[in-house]
C-alpha cells in the first residue's frame, strides 16, 4: 500500500516569542522542521510534503535548492484544513497518510514504522500515537474500549474529574486510511472557541461513523512537541545523548558527555578522544586517532587522522592534514589548509592561507592570504600584512624558508625557496631564494647617554 506524508508546519506560534518561524529554530545544527523531514523521508513515501502558510518563506530556505514539496495554505484555518490543502494537491493519493507536526523533532523512523505498520497490518481507519505523561494537563486523553481500541479522546475542557486521573493523551500523529479519510474531511465543523477545523475531530468522526481507530503507545520525549525555548533546550539535550551515545558506541571517547556538543551532521572516526566543552559543528569531519582538548570550536572543517587540537582553539571552515597539531589558542579561519604533520602553536591566526607539510609557526602570528610552502618556519611575532585599507593582497613563502621573529612581510610579496628573514625585519620587496633579507634600522649605541641624562635631571 502506498505511503504518503504531510507534515504540518503551517501555524503561527507566539510562544517562542521570536521573529524567527518556530519551525526554524536550531536544534544541534539544524532547524526543527529539517529533522523531522529527514525522519520522514527515511520511509522513502510516495509523497512527502510540507503544508506552510506563516512565514512560510523562513520554511522554505530551510530546504532551498532541495526537492521539496509544498503545500501552501493561505488561510490558517486549522490542521484538519491544512490536510485537506494536501490532500487537494494530491488529488490522486491513495493508501496510507502519516500526518506529522514540524515542530516535533525528536521522533525516530522506527517508531513511526511500528505506527504504519500496525495500520495497514489491522486496516482500521485510523491509527495514532498516543503517550503517558504524569501530567497531562492540557491534552485530550485517550480513552480505551476493552478490547484497547479508542473509545473516544476527551479534551482538557470536556474531561470529567475522573477522566482527567488518566494519563495517555493524543500525541497528534497519525495514520489514515486516504479514502475513509476524504470521506470524513469535509463533516469536520468549526463549532469552537477559535472557528478552525481541527484535525482530531476526524477521530469523533471516524468512530461515529463505526469506524476503527487504533492507538500506539509511544515514548514521551519523541512525540511532544517544541512550543518554547525550554523546550527547545530540552529537546537538544535529549538528541545530543542520542548523538553522543551513537558515536561512543562507534568507538569514541569522550571524557564527559554531558558537556560534549556535537551537531546531527558530524562525522567522528574511531579512537577520537574528545576532552569536556568541546563543540563538533556544522558538517565537520574529525579522522581516527586524533585527540581534542577542552574549549575548542570546530565548524564546517575536515579534520584528517591523528591530529592534535589543544586547547581553546577556534577552527572554521578549515581543513587539517594527517598529522597536524594546532593550538592552544589558535584560530583557523576559513579556507586555511594545513599539510601533513604542520605545526600551529599558541596565539597563532590564519585566515584563507595554505601551509606546506612539516611547516610550524609556534607562537603569535597572523599569516593571512597567504601560500606557504613545506619546512617552513614562522618566527614569534610574524604578520602578513595582507591589507592595505583597500584591497586584500598575497604573500608567498616558498620550501624551506626561515623567517625570523617579529617580521612583517608587506603583500603583495614573495620570500623565495631556502630564504632566510632576518629578525624583526619589515619586507617590502620580493627576497631571492637562498638570499638573505634584512630590513630594519640601523642600531646606534651611544656611550654614557644615561649618565648624561641622569645629570640634567638633577639640575
Amino acid at each position: 500500500m502506498s505511503l504518503h506524508i504531510c507534515i504540518l508546519a503551517a501555524g503561527q506560534s507566539t510562544r517562542m516569542k521570536s521573529r524567527l518561524s518556530k519551525m526554524v529554530h536550531p536544534l544541534c545544527g539544524k532547524p526543527l522542521i529539517w529533522h523531522v523531514h529527514a525522519t520522514a523521508a527515511e520511509l522513502q513515501p510516495k509523497t512527502l510534503g510540507i503544508v506552510v502558510g506563516f512565514q512560510r518563506d523562513q520554511i522554505m530556505e530551510v530546504f532551498n535548492g532541495k526537492e521539496v514539496e509544498f503545500v501552501v495554505q493561505e488561510q490558517q484555518l486549522g490542521t484538519a484544513h491544512a490536510v485537506q490543502e494536501f490532500l487537494k494537491q494530491f488529488p490522486s493519493a491513495t493508501g496510507t497518510l502519516l500526518v506529522l507536526s514540524g515542530d516535533t523533532p525528536l521522533l525516530r523512523v522506527d517508531t513511526l514504522r511500528q505506527l504504519i505498520d500496525l495500520h495497514t497490518r489491522e486496516k482500521v481507519s485510523v491509527s495514532l500515537l498516543t503517550t503517558e505523561l504524569s501530567n497531562p494537563k492540557g491534552y485530550g486523553r485517550i480513552v480505551r474500549n476493552k478490547a484497547s481500541f479508542i473509545e473516544k479522546i476527551v479534551e482538557e475542557a470536556d474531561a470529567s474529574p475522573e477522566k482527567k486521573l488518566i494519563q495517555e493523551v493524543n500525541a497528534a500523529i497519525y495514520a489514515f486510511n486516504i479514502q475513509k479519510l476524504r470521506e470524513i474531511l469535509p463533516l469536520v465543523h468549526t463549532n469552537n472557541k477559535q472557528k478552525e477545523y481541527y484535525l482530531p475531530d476526524v477521530i469523533e468522526l471516524t468512530l461515529k461513523k463505526k469506524g476503527t481507530v487504533l492507538p500506539r503507545l509511544a515514548p514521551a520525549e519523541e512525540v511532544i512537541g517544541i512550543n518554547n525555548r525550554l523546550e527547545l533546550a530540552d529537546a537538544a539535550r535529549i538528541l545530543r545523548k542520542r548523538i553522543n551515545e551513537r558515536w561512543m558506541l562507534n568507538g569514541v571517547t569522550m571524557i564527559d558527555p554531558e558537556r560534549t556538543y556535537i551537531d546531527t551532521e558530524v562525522r567522528i572516526g574511531s579512537d577520537v578522544v574528545i576532552y569536556p566543552n568541546v563543540c563538533l559543528e556544522g558538517s565537520t569531519m574529525i579522522g581516527s586517532d586524533c585527540t581534542i582538548y577542552s574549549n575548542c570550536r570546530i565548524t564546517d572543517s575536515y579534520i584528517d587522522s591523528q591530529c592534535v587540537i589543544y586547547e581553546s582553539c577556534s577552527v572554521e571552515a578549515a581543513h587539517l592534514g594527517s598529522g597536524v597539531k594546532i593550538g592552544p589558542f589558535a584560530r583557523l579561519r576559513p579556507e586555511t589548509v594545513l599539510g601533513k604533520g604542520v605545526r600551529i602553536g599558541n596565539f597563532v591566526e590564519l585566515k584563507k592561507t595554505s601551509v606546506g607539510e612539516g611547516t610550524k609557526a609556534n607562537h603569535l602570528a597572523y599569516l593571512g592570504d597567504a601560500t606557504i610552502g613545506k619546512d617552513v618556519n614562522i618566527g614569534a611575532g610574524t604578520i602578513t600584512c595582507n591589507y592595505d585599507g583597500e584591497k586584500k593582497h598575497p604573500t608567498i613563502i616558498e620550501d624551506g624558508v626561515f623567517i625570523g621573529s617579529d617580521s612583517q612581510l608587506i603583500a603583495p610579496v614573495k620570500v623565495g625557496k631556502n630564504a632566510y628573514v632576518g629578525a624583526g625585519s619589515s619586507i617590502t620587496d620580493d627576497v631571492p631564494s637562498g638570499a638573505l633579507a634584512v630590513a630594519r634600522g640601523r642600531q646606534v649605541n651611544k656611550e654614557g647617554w644615561v649618565e648624561k641624562k641622569k645629570s640634567k635631571k638633577g639640575k
